[in-house]
């Protein structure tokens, strides 16, 4: 029998979809349901490595975890990441399959209903539940036609669908009532009900209010769900996300909020530090004179966010903290952005051209079009610590630098360090999951670390976000409104 599917849709961004999902995944998984996430598009910069060799969305695999199951590319068929303001690669199944404008993926999309439909049905052939994310709103019904992430999709597949306010930016009645009056009467008839999110204080205040909208709109409530204070805890979707998670920590880590940030994900294990305050710098904010470690992240688009970089004066700001002793760390952009420049003759990234890079390690890179995808295991050279992590990326780095690799992956070199060993780059995305490399790293430039396991925590908290939603959703109701 092919599975049953439950779609949860959000009024707007941000309402909370991705935690909802996971939780639910969590939930059904430990009702003895072989439960897998869906997604059928998604927009972000922070991806995954499949075990099958492609890449999805990073909330994909946090829904993964929660259903105990290895990351296949069906489970975000398609994921489009931002390059520009006006362009986004598009992957599908995995694999890169162009860069185009917005108005150009308006006619991409028509073709690509058939592999969203195609990578859902392999999940249902091989689960009994299969609970699928929405993206943005079913609300904005100016890109209606021809849609895949919500409404259309929902239509095509015959799922129904539970849709979520977001009671914490306010207007919540409005939220949901009001997407009831603009969408078509067909796609209102395939919402089961909704659910209310992130309530702060007591729920019962609210009673009213959620009557009000099973009035107005004739659905099923199923339940208010208050705000979920440990959501930290798991892995960030969005950089504004740990730009909040301004600790008090005694080492200072600063990371440089590039405008095209990819695979944050390197950040989530530091902010669980203890000993580590973490900050997200954003546009115009000076890198602060007693930070310890900058850290440069990883980019969609490397020499669009040197020149990002170099607009807010941090390349004046990272030559200054290293004569003051401060360290550096480059990942995967950040490490092409640590060389002398960034070449890029066939315009892959962007116009073709060359840019000038800041020259804290002997390097430079050039951009091929084939992208490495892969999970691998590493030793890191200075402290001789195993890791595991993960490469996507594109270009080449060569440079004398790379003498002194940051790691080793199957005997051969990988990375750089300078010789003073302050400043160091590497293309391995993940590291920081590793509880002993995060410590051995940490302690290396003299701070406080260890003794926190990220994964145990990270599964602790699935755990805990299952329980807070099984107290507060009607769970069983919305489990069974799947078919």
């Amino acid at each position: 029998m092919m599975a049953k599917a439950i779609m949860i849709q959000g009024t707007g961004s941000n309402v909370g979809k991705s935690m909802l999902v996971a939780g639910l995944c969590r939930a059904a998984v430990r009702r003895g349901l072989s439960v897998a996430p869906f997604k059928p598009q998604n927009m972000s910069n922070n991806a995954a490595v499949t075990s099958d060799g492609g890449e999805i969305g990073r909330a994909q695999a946090l829904q993964a975890l929660a259903c105990g199951k290895a990351l296949t590319v069906h489970m975000n068929p398609v994921l489009l990441k931002p390059e520009s303001d006006v362009g986004s690669q598009v992957v599908v199944q995995g694999t890169r399959m162009t860069t185009v404008k917005a108005r150009e993926y308006a006619r991409l999309k028509l073709q690509l209903m058939e592999k969203v439909l195609e990578s859902f049905n392999h999940l249902k052939s091989q689960n009994d539940l299969v609970i699928v994310e929405g993206a943005g709103s079913p609300a904005e019904v100016n890109l209606r036609a021809g849609d895949i992430a919500n409404m259309g999709f929902a239509q095509a597949a015959d799922v129904p669908v539970i849709l979520a306010g977001d009671i914490d930016r306010g207007g919540v009645i409005a939220q949901i009532v009001g997407t009831q009056a603009v969408i078509s009467p067909e796609d209102a008839n395939l919402i089961s009900g909704f659910m209310v999110n992130k309530f702060r204080g007591d729920p019962s205040l609210f009673d009213d209010g959620y009557t009000m909208i099973e009035q107005h709109t004739g659905w099923r409530g199923f339940g208010v769900l208050p705000y979920f204070a440990d959501a930290w805890k798991l892995p960030a979707e969005d950089g504004l996300d740990i730009a909040s998670l301004q600790r008090d920590g005694a080492f200072k880590v600063i990371c440089l909020g590039l405008s095209r940030i990819a695979n944050f994900d390197d950040l989530d294990p530091l902010a669980q530090e203890e000993n580590v305050s973490l900050t997200m710098l954003r546009a115009g904010q000076p890198i602060p004179g007693d930070a310890d470690l900058v850290i440069i992240p990883g980019s969609k688009s490397t020499r669009g966010d040197l020149a990002f970089l170099k607009e807010q004066g941090w390349d004046v700001d990272l030559q200054a903290h290293v004569r003051r002793g401060g360290h550096v760390l480059g990942i995967c952009g950040g490490y092409q952005m640590l060389g002398h420049v960034v070449r890029d003759p066939e315009g892959i990234e962007g116009p073709a051209g060359d840019t000038q890079g800041l020259g804290l390690l002997d390097l430079e890179t050039l951009m091929t079009p084939d992208k490495r995808l892969t999970e691998t295991q590493a030793i890191h050279a200075p402290s001789g610590q195993g890791f595991h992590g993960y490469e996507i990326h594109i270009g080449r780095t060569e440079g004398d630098d790379r003498a002194r690799p940051f790691a080793h992956v199957n005997g051969r070199p990988e990375g750089a360090i300078s010789a003073d060993g302050r400043i160091c780059g590497s293309y391995l995305h993940g590291m920081f999951r590793d509880d002993d490399f995060r410590a051995a790293f940490l302690q290396s430039m003299g701070a406080l670390a260890g003794g926190a396991s990220y994964d145990a925590t990270v599964e602790t908290t699935l755990e805990a976000l299952a329980d807070h939603i099984e107290a507060h959703l009607d769970v069983t109701a919305l489990l069974n409104a799947a078919r």
